[in-house]
């Protein structure tokens, strides 16, 4: 085995550039780890050295020289006698290294082998990708759809559904020679890809395979409409206005609590843009998807009423005794008229805020509280 290692690492050095000491140290950490999993019930203080040059493996135990065994460490302990002929001037109390061979570890230790180099492999791989392509995870790129390829989403543990409602789809689209992939969970519902359009796209991460190393892509991401406000206002990219916390719910709307570190900067208006350039810019990347801009507040009353725009709130009431159990709730009360407007379609704009300040917000009508709080006082009296 150790010719083939050292051949291999020799040709990892050379076509890789992977320096053979990486690889050789963490294939000692594996060892030792495997080791350890898979001879468990052997208690030997055991050290795995690999040669550097040659690649050769070896197991060596660390073992008390003693006159006599002791009844419960012997695996541990080696005799007088026996030691001298390992080291002639051992002596009793010293410890010294015993090279050994458990069964069937040269299977093993190959096997393992096998494993970080691949391991390595693919990660060069992808530092090399990410170099090539001046990209790293969280960036914005520009992909161009290449081809569309049917998922079976019952197979695939990463959209694994009881019954698929509809035929899931990965978009492969190419930069450059490099291929990028989006799962149907990166996908804008109701966005087409057609063979040769051109997309933005985050960059979720660069995953390695046995197949080769890919870029995993999507449009569905929170980060992404941070992005994209980063590229439309300058006062965002020099650190000015601060987003501060992001709800979505992809295709159909978006929340954004934003921050200004300058008092002479309204942090809405610089994201609204001229003649809402900015926000529009936006939201036609995003097919139309609706965005609500909102101030920050350190004042979570202040925070929970813009949260809920567009609808007018009367007044938010925070649970002192939720915060005293380490939870965050309110309740904030609106007029009548603008009850469905706080919750939203299917509860939506509510579900946003509550993600967008992180606080659990019950929205009752004014007139529906103040008589709760009319009939709690006649129960207490």
């Amino acid at each position: 085995m150790k010719n083939e290692l050292n051949e291999a690492l020799d040709l990892l050095e050379k076509e890789k550039n992977i320096k053979r000491e990486i690889i050789l140290e963490a294939l000692q950490n594996a060892l030792i780890h495997t080791y350890k999993k898979n001879y468990k019930d052997e208690q030997e203080d055991v050290d795995i050295r690999v040669d550097s040059k040659t690649g050769e493996i070896k197991v060596i135990s660390k073992r008390l020289v003693v006159e006599e065994y002791s009844e419960d460490a012997e695996v541990n302990e080696i005799l007088l006698e026996d030691a001298k002929k390992l080291k002639a001037k051992a002596a009793v109390g010293d410890i010294i290294e015993v090279e050994i061979l458990p069964k069937n570890f040269g299977r093993i230790a190959a096997g393992t082998a096998k494993q970080i180099i691949l391991q390595k492999i693919r990660e060069a791989e992808r530092e090399q990708l990410l170099h090539d392509y001046n990209i790293s995870e969280g960036d914005i790129i520009t992909g161009m759809v290449d081809r569309i390829e049917r998922v079976d989403s019952r197979k695939r543990g990463d959209e694994e559904q009881a019954v698929p409602s509809k035929p899931k789809y990965n978009v492969i689209f190419k930069i450059d020679k490099a291929e990028v992939v989006m799962s149907s969970r990166g996908q804008i519902i109701g966005e087409t890809y057609s063979h040769g359009a051109k997309f933005l796209l985050y960059i979720m991460d660069v995953n390695s395979s046995p197949k080769g190393t890919f870029i995993q892509v999507s449009r569905t991401e929170p980060q992404f409409v941070v992005k994209l406000f980063e590229r439309e206002v300058p006062e965002i990219k020099d650190g000015i206005v601060e987003i501060k916390s992001i709800s979505r719910e992809p295709g159909v709307r978006s929340k954004i609590a934003v921050y200004s570190n300058d008092s002479d900067v309204e942090p809405i208006g610089a994201c609204v843009g001229n003649r809402g350039a900015r926000v529009n810019a936006v939201v036609e990347e995003l097919c139309g998807e609706k965005i609500d801009i909102v101030n920050y507040s350190e004042n979570p009353e202040e925070f929970i009423a813009a949260a809920l725009l567009p609808a007018q709130v009367t007044q938010v009431i925070v649970n002192e005794e939720s915060l005293e159990n380490g939870k965050k709730e309110a309740v904030v009360t609106v007029d009548e008229s603008q009850l469905s407007l706080a919750i939203g379609k299917a509860g939506l704009n509510a579900k946003l805020a509550a993600r967008l300040t992180g606080w659990k917000i019950d929205i009752k009508s004014t007139s529906a509280y103040l008589q709760e709080m009319k009939e709690n006082a006649i129960t207490e009296d």
